[in-house]
Order: structure tokens, then C-alpha cells, then sequence
């Protein structure tokens, strides 16, 4: 199966096991397991949270991840501080990159917000290899946040 196949049946599965209007951690939780679990280049996946001016991880799979990132270093912060999802073909070339793995090879982040639209979290997907992730993976991620957009928590 291709790609976008693939990402428009887990859409489907995601949508269908958290329940409507549930815009929590739980489902962050769901939504980290099967990405990581269905899609074979995801090395890990997982949210990392805005705490009182903090980045801290939250619910994830894969290897055991920073606690904590450092202000504005990073492609999570990137993500947050430029507004926007951002996707690096090569981490080792993306300046201040934070190797909580160092077997991360490429990196994608979908922003997610509240209800006045802030950013709040991040999604975080690493792989071990390089140049995998591109548009497709962008837009089906972003997708995917919206079901459980705005976050309430």
C-alpha cells in the first residue's frame, strides 16, 4: 500500500477508537501508538508539551526521549517559535538539533493547538533513517492532530 493509503486508513482507525470530542492526553496517547506501531519508518513518535515556558515530553513510543528540550534549540521549538509544522530530510544538518537518540536520522513536527489557537503541544515523529518523510507525511499528520484539536487540558 502506498503512503497516502496507508495514512488515510489509519486516519479512519484513529478517528473511529477516540471518541468524539476527546481532546486529551489519552488520546495523544492512542494517536502516538498507532503511528508508531503501523508505520515501519516512524523510529519514534510522540508530543512533547508547553509547561510554563518548558518543552516536556508526553505520552510517546519508541526510545526513551529527552524530558525536557531546551528553549529554542531544536526542530520541535522551530516548530514552535516560526508557527508552523516543519520537516528535516537530514537532523545532523539542521542547526541546534537536539539528539535525545542518536540514531535519528530525520524528523518531522506537526503543531497542536487549543481553542484560541496557540500552540500547546507538538507531534514529534523521528526515523532512523534519512530523507524519509516528505509533504505526504506533513499533510496526513496535520490531519490527524485536527481530530484531536482544539487540545483541552
Amino acid at each position: 500500500m502506498n503512503k497516502e493509503g496507508r495514512y488515510e486508513r489509519l486516519h479512519k482507525q484513529i478517528s473511529e477508537l477516540i471518541p468524539k470530542g476527546d481532546h486529551s492526553i489519552s488520546a495523544m496517547a492512542t494517536i502516538s501508538s498507532i503511528l508508531y506501531h503501523k508505520m515501519e519508518y516512524f523510529f519514534w513518535c510522540g508530543f512533547y508539551f508547553l509547561d510554563k515556558g518548558d518543552l516536556k515530553v508526553g505520552p510517546y513510543q519508541g526510545p526513551v526521549a529527552c524530558q525536557i528540550l531546551e528553549k529554542d534549540k531544536g526542530v520541535c521549538w522551530a516548530g514552535i517559535n516560526k508557527n508552523e509544522s516543519i520537516l528535516v530530510p537530514d537532523v545532523h544538518n539542521f542547526p541546534g538539533h537536539i539528539a535525545c537518540d542518536g540514531r535519528s536520522q530525520s524528523e518531522v513536527v506537526i503543531p497542536v493547538r487549543n481553542v484560541e489557537g496557540n500552540i500547546i503541544a507538538v507531534l514529534d515523529v523521528d526515523s532512523d533513517k534519512k530523507d524519509v518523510f516528505d509533504e505526504t507525511d506533513v499533510v496526513w499528520l496535520e490531519k490527524i492532530i485536527s481530530l484531536i484539536e482544539p487540545i483541552h487540558l
